[in-house]
């Protein structure tokens, strides 16, 4: 049978059309469900799931379709050119190595997310006057598998390998017949997480809004000699560059040590801390809890902003901008938190929380974009002063 090529390209081009204004409506569908917002004209926010905070861009043709959706993942390429991320289940933005249900095996997880190679050190070296020479106390951290330069450290740096910082958690998996949850690179290696689900959760406001919070424990090695070897308990598994991660007030949900000789036989030290850290979610739940039950007011809410950002009487007109600028995104925030969990310190706490680890401004550095400068400031902590005050500024509340 002949077919009449106008004919067909009319009836592909109608199907183009059909596809691009289904994809339009189920895109603004989930807008209008609450479960995406727009916080630029290109760029959105994920309101609801696991993703939550997670962001992305979206591209448009010249007719204002949607022509692609981007995730700011901020993940490696492995050198077949899939992301180097595996999860035990699909992440919000769709990538990487997915084994359904998860798996115990390290090997698995360490070569399906990218992470099994090892680190050395290799005199740093310069040229003077034509000649080569060495620098005596300085050293360059290189990737065995590719030679790739990961940063310049001292005489007494010593690599923690990625296996074997990672392989104490084995034993939890043992225990507790848990699975590996996720693992990945950033920044060419430089930076590396893995994560495991505890077997407990816990419930903000059973008899409310019902949060769920399930504790993982996320553990972080840095190859370039500006950070540590450390993990934390956090209710949010890494899928990404740009992954959450709560607050606890006063609990001990980090442990560090830095990459020299001895630090292997430290990182033991960690099962002791994790297990103090998972007993401490029954008292956070307890906290957050009493946040979901305290109503707090729109003026409340500021006067919390202006005790953390205190604004001084002498500011510059610049400081004076940033200042309420910082106060109506926070406040657009809480807006946005409140159509979830109601108008309540626990809408308030969340507000902050996401306001540092997805809005507030960061300073990318040469070997990295702001969205994994944002990441690593919230995996390391770099926030948790200020998350803290806030909680227990608005545990205040409850006794007024």
């Amino acid at each position: 049978m002949t077919t009449d090529l106008n004919t067909a390209f009319a009836d592909e081009k109608a199907r183009q059309l059909a596809a691009a204004s289904d994809r339009e409506r189920q895109f603004q569908a989930r807008i209008d469900r609450g479960e995406i917002r727009m916080i630029s004209p290109d760029r959105y926010e994920v309101l609801t799931g696991w993703d939550r905070g997670e962001t992305f861009t979206v591209s448009r043709n010249a007719r204002g379709q949607i022509a692609e959706i981007i995730a700011q993942h901020g993940l490696d390429t492995r050198a077949d050119g899939t992301i180097a991320l595996y999860a035990s289940s699909p992440a919000w933005h769709g990538l990487g190595q997915i084994i359904p249900g998860g798996t115990s095996d390290i090997d698995t997880v360490l070569a399906l997310s990218g992470l099994d190679f090892d680190v050395t050190t290799v005199p740093a070296m310069y040229v003077w006057d034509g000649n080569l020479r060495q620098h005596a106390d300085q050293f360059h951290t290189v990737r065995v598998d590719t030679g790739a330069a990961l940063g310049v450290v001292g005489a007494r740096y010593a690599p923690i390998q990625n296996r074997q910082g990672f392989e104490f958690l084995q034993e939890l998996v043992g225990r507790f017949d848990l699975v590996w949850e996720s693992a990945g690179l950033l920044r060419g290696g430089r930076r590396v997480f893995i994560s495991i689900r505890l077997p407990e959760a816990v419930r903000v406001d059973a008899d409310g809004i019902n949060d769920l919070i399930v504790p993982y424990v996320a553990v972080m090695n840095d190859h370039t000699g500006n950070g540590q070897f450390q993990c934390v308990v956090t209710p949010w598994r890494p899928v990404c560059a740009n992954t959450e991660r709560f607050a606890v007030r006063d609990a001990h949900t980090r442990w560090a040590v830095r990459h020299t000789a001895g630090a292997t036989s430290q990182i033991k030290e960690a099962r002791r801390t994790l297990g103090l850290s998972v007993r401490y979610f029954e008292q956070f739940a307890d906290e957050e809890t009493a946040l979901a039950r305290t109503d707090i007011a729109l003026d409340e809410f500021h006067q919390v902003i202006a005790d953390l950002w205190p604004l001084d009487d002498d500011a510059t007109t610049r400081t004076r901008t940033n200042h309420a600028v910082r106060t109506a995104t926070l406040t657009h925030r809480f807006d946005t938190e409140t159509a979830q969990v109601g108008r309540t310190a626990y809408a308030a706490e969340r507000a902050i929380t996401g306001y540092l680890d997805h809005i507030a401004p960061r300073r990318p550095g040469k070997t990295m974009t702001e969205e994994i400068a944002r990441a690593t400031a919230a995996l390391e902590g770099a926030d948790d002063d200020i998350k803290s005050k806030a909680h227990k500024r608005l545990l205040l509340l409850r006794q007024t």
